[in-house]
């Protein structure tokens, strides 16, 4: 019966669990049932201890590349570069290692939301308990303010609301009573039901204890995020298979090279071993990771300034490649702060601006003009009694700014008031109220009576409309009831996805100061409607337009019900004609709801199975998805997605553990800059490597040349580590601080399957590699016709590869945008920056007598330097000019 007690009777479920409501259970029936059912906390997952979870982040391919990198440059003897190069592997595993166990995170932050003390009947009297002593049975009383300790069965309750937004993603308070639902109920109407983790608002009552621990709703969420497996992203992805391929490529070529060497040129096999490690070490793009981490945590310092933060490196670049976000309604695209929208009055039909619970805003006509409240009485009318008729306080604090004290739709009402100037201090003090009929769900109207210090009484009426129209003979300005007219305006609101009340007074006696229920008989004055709705944010419009400008797909995924969800979601700009419920999901199968899943922008009423099938779906179909949420409910769908993205402010601790990246602001707005800084990320990465990988193919492929081709090395093992150490900190990395290209917000997301190595990528770095050769066996040949040394023909094969690489850099900063312009020298200070260091280190590399006895250096003449100039220069040409050919073919991104 785990999933069924809310479909049973309250005295069906006592009997079941065989407990009396006025004695509740005895002490050695609570032991034994502690004993079966285990104490109400979740259960602790298993957890690998530190040191394998250390060990295992050396389990990657690009790490044993690294590895075997730093192994070669150690047979070499460069203890330094060795040591450099096994740094940057030992930096990857402790980043990994920090960010490990997000799912135990997860669970702990669930675990944290179960009550710590309950109010329970044991043994015929009321006892206050640790919670996680509670067993199904026990009978225990709710209170306001009260976090709810278990799934409960209610069995009694006075104007009882709980706030569920964490577990359903439902806007408002919900009203809660007795009575059964029907079996396959959604968890948001089942209104007998109370639950574990979720807050009483408002009103009082008991329940029978139904489900304890990891039974409970919450509980079952906490294993649903337990059992989702965290997925790679599109960037390791990309890594691992890139970081293969070279591996098998660069053990393939070795393998030919020392074959080719030793059986058909003769070479001595010492000599042919140095060879092939410094082919090796060449090829190896050993800098790699350390710039890819560097670029990944200057887009995390990038995105922190901009309410954005990353709990994991690699969803920098994740959200850049995004091609569905999936979000979560409720205090992402809307503020979770109920809003009046709407006033239809006797004699006209207002619009109201503004949103939450700051009091700014007004009231419009229909034709957009602004109405002064003060210049219509019977507005003012109805804001003093939804202000009088109401419990709910606003206020303002420093650091929150407008704070709501009581039920958010009375919030809405007293903020509306607060809109005409109407006070609630200066109300109550000039209307005191004598006596009331507070709000109960199952008559759903509220009544007040006040005085105004002349004699005068009135009573004030607010509620469902149809309760509030059975007990009015008018309308305010002595028109007659048109009830037909109201109705009409309830089915208008309604079908916008408003939750309308209705207002209503009359006058009272003076003699009497108390009101009862047999007084509310048909004598009340129709006031006119309120509609109430958490609105979306009007920034999260612009960014739901600006990521569809993007190529990415906005859909809305919420536990609110159908009508709202798709009237926010038409504010929003989604296609909402259709919007698909929980039941409806649950009874596709997979492949219908892959299908179903792409053509459907709102999905309401959904529960977190409902969630993980959505995004297991777009996955399935090659989407790339981010989920954004903020409640216990979202937390196993943040954690399946692609990139998790979570709300810091009023979002819980559970979503914040399971996600990638948490917005400090809790607005939608920030996740479209987000995603235009993983576009710009994962453009400079992929800008890193378009240099660092054709400067090490030219560097191997100078070798690889000389072995097959019987030639003279024209640079030596040593002379390529030194180029590779001080290319890759510092030219690789200046591209690490290129601002945005122009238009990356303009263009598609690519596709998630897409190689790290496109086509066009791929051209570009055989066609550099082969300008590389060709430029530095030109130079050393060069030198060695003019009679020059060996040693000095390498130095100049040496300057000539590191000229090519820093004139190259020019070319990379833009895919296909020419270079000549101003701005390609000034808008990356940082390249300057580099190129002069670079320029040099290489003047130390062939002047400085250290390192010329340690690389076997000489100094070059000055026709030496121009001949090297000349080929950087060159090259730069020459890519400018390959640049211009993608462009005529179109091709703007490579």
């Amino acid at each position: 019966m785990k999933n069924s007690w809310h479909a049973l009777e309250g005295p069906e479920v006592l009997r079941r669990l065989g407990v009396d409501p006025a004695d509740g259970l005895d002490a050695g029936e609570v032991a034994r049932r502690l004993a079966q059912h285990g104490p109400n906390r979740l259960p602790e997952p298993p957890r690998r201890p530190a040191w394998q979870r250390f060990a295992l982040q050396f389990h990657n391919p690009l790490i044993y590349v690294l590895l075997a990198a730093g192994l070669a440059t150690l047979l070499l003897g460069s203890l330094v570069d060795a040591g450099v190069i096994l740094g940057v592997v030992l930096i990857n595993a402790l980043i990994g290692h920090i960010q490990e166990g997000k799912a135990e995170q997860a669970l702990a932050a669930v675990r944290s939301m179960l009550a710590a003390r309950a109010t329970v009947q044991r043994g015929g009297e009321r006892h206050q308990i640790d919670a996680g002593e509670l067993v199904p049975g026990d009978i225990v009383w709710l209170e306001p303010g009260d976090r709810v300790p278990a799934d409960l069965r209610l069995l009694q309750g006075r104007n009882l609301r709980t706030v569920e937004s964490a577990l359903t993603g439902e806007s408002a308070a919900v009203d809660k009573d007795t009575g059964a639902a029907a079996e396959g109920a959604p968890l948001g109407d089942r209104h007998g039901m109370a639950f574990s983790g979720t807050l009483v608002a408002y009103g009082s009552g008991s329940g029978v204890v139904v489900a304890t621990g990891g039974a409970t709703e919450i509980g079952h969420i906490g294993q649903l995020v337990s059992g989702v497996q965290t997925l790679a992203t599109p960037l390791t992805r990309r890594l691992d298979r890139f970081a293969r391929q070279i591996t098998a490529f660069i053990l393939g070529v070795s393998v030919l090279t020392m074959a080719w060497g030793h059986f058909v040129a003769g070479m001595a096999l010492f000599d042919l071993f140095l060879a092939v490690v410094g082919l090796a070490v060449a090829a190896i793009p050993e800098g790699m990771p350390a710039v890819v981490t560097i670029v990944l945590a200057i887009g995390t310092r990038v995105m922190a300034r901009k309410k954005a933060v990353v709990r994991r490196l690699p969803a920098v670049e994740s959200l850049g490649s995004v091609t569905v976000i999936c979000s979560d309604k409720t205090g992402t695209l809307t503020r979770n702060e109920m809003t009046a929208v709407r006033v239809v009055l006797p004699g006209r039909e207002l619009r109201v601006t503004g949103t939450g619970y700051a009091p700014e805003g007004g009231f419009h006509l229909a034709d957009g003009s602004v109405l002064h409240p003060g210049h219509e009485p019977a507005l003012m009318t109805l804001l003093h009694c939804a202000l009088l008729c109401n419990d709910a306080r606003i206020h303002r604090e420093d650091d929150k700014g407008w704070v709501l004290t009581g039920d958010p739709t009375e919030g809405a009402l007293t903020t509306l008031a607060h809109k005409a100037d109407l006070d609630a201090a200066t109300a109550a003090q000039a209307f005191p109220r004598l006596d009331a009929i507070p709000f109960e769900s199952e008559r759903q109207i509220m009544v007040t009576l006040h005085h105004d210090h002349a004699g005068h009484h009135e009573l004030l009426l607010k509620g469902a409309p149809e309760r509030v129209l059975a007990l009015c003979t008018g309308e305010a300005g002595g028109r007659p009831l048109d009830c037909a007219r109201w109705t009409a305006a309830v089915e208008r609101a309604g079908g916008a996805g408003e939750r309308v009340l209705a207002l209503a007074r009359c006058d009272w006696p003076t003699g009497r100061t108390e009101v009862d229920l047999a007084d509310l008989t048909p004598r009340f004055e129709m006031l006119g409607l309120v509609g109430i709705i958490d609105p979306p944010r009007e920034e999260a419009v612009a960014a739901v337009a600006e990521c569809r400008e993007a190529g990415i797909r906005v859909k809305m995924i919420t536990g609110d019900h159908a009508v709202t969800a798709a009237a926010i979601g038409r504010q929003l700009g989604l296609q909402a004609d259709r919007a698909l419920t929980g039941d409806a999901v649950a009874a596709l199968d997979d492949a219908a709801l892959r299908r179903a899943a792409q053509d459907t922008d709102v999905f309401a009423r959904a529960s977190p199975e409902h969630k993980l099938r959505l995004i297991a779906a777009l996955q399935a179909e090659g989407h790339q998805v981010a989920m954004t949420g903020d409640g216990v409910n979202d937390a196993p769908a943040l954690k399946a997605a692609d990139v998790g993205v979570a709300m810091g402010g009023k979002g819980t601790d559970a979503a914040r553990e399971a996600s990638d990246l948490v917005l400090t602001d809790d607005n939608f707005a920030t996740i479209a800059r987000a995603v235009r800084e993983g576009r710009v990320v994962y453009d400079n990465i992929k800008k890193s490597l378009m240099h660092m990988l054709p400067t090490n193919g030219g560097e191997a492929g100078v070798i690889l040349l000389a072995i097959f081709a019987g030639l003279p090395l024209p640079v030596t093992a040593g002379q390529i580590l030194w180029v590779n150490t001080v290319t890759s900190v510092t030219l690789a990395l200046s591209l690490a601080f290129e601002p945005a290209e122009p238009g990356v917000m303009r263009h598609p997301p690519r596709p998630p399957q897409e190689s790290i190595i496109t086509r066009a990528l791929g051209g570009r770095i055989l066609f550099v590699i082969g300008l590389m050769i060709a430029a530095t066996f030109w130079v050393f040949h060069w030198e060695l016709a003019r009679g020059t040394a060996l040693e000095t023909a390498r130095t100049a094969a040496v300057n000539t590869i590191v000229m090519c690489e820093l004139f190259y850099l020019f070319n990379v900063r833009h895919f296909t945008r020419h270079a000549w312009r101003a701005e390609t020298l000034t808008g990356n200070p940082v390249a300057l920056g580099v190129a002069a260091l670079l320029v040099g280190l290489q003047l130390l590399f062939t002047y400085a007598p250290p390192l010329q006895r340690l690389f076997h250096t000489t100094p070059l003449h000055a026709s030496s330097w121009a001949m090297i100039l000349a080929m950087g220069a060159g090259v730069f040409v020459l890519v400018e000019a390959e640049k211009a050919l993608l462009r005529r073919r179109g091709v703007r991104r490579i």
